[in-house]
């Protein structure tokens, strides 16, 4: 969940009357935190015996989905108040967790 919370501090930064895609925004993050939340947790998976790694995945699966469901929406509302369509667009192509968190760290 920090790292949602991250990225909905780089989109704070953004001007008053501007307006972002709504759509976009939604996919920037949901993306963002994906990779990044998969990025770990894979690691976490990998590290356990093979037998034990399906329950991990669906308890990590439901620990996603409640990130998203707690932080999607107040990241989405940053990102379109921020209307920040370089960083948003990076976000949305990013294919690994490094490449997002580049997108945020420039």
């Amino acid at each position: 969940m920090r790292w949602l919370l991250a990225l909905c501090f780089v989109f704070s930064t953004g001007c008053g009357a501007c307006k972002g895609d709504p759509e976009k925004c939604d996919r920037a993050c949901r993306n963002y935190a994906e990779l990044v939340f998969w990025d770990k947790a894979n690691a976490e998976i990998e590290a356990l015996p093979p037998g034990e790694r399906d329950a991990m995945r669906k308890e990590k699966m439901a620990e996603l989905a409640r990130n998203l469901s707690q932080g999607v929406d107040l990241c989405t509302s940053k990102c379109v108040s921020a209307n920040n369509t370089t960083d948003t667009e990076c976000l949305i192509a990013a294919k690994t967790a490094a490449a997002a968190k580049d997108c945020v760290t420039k």
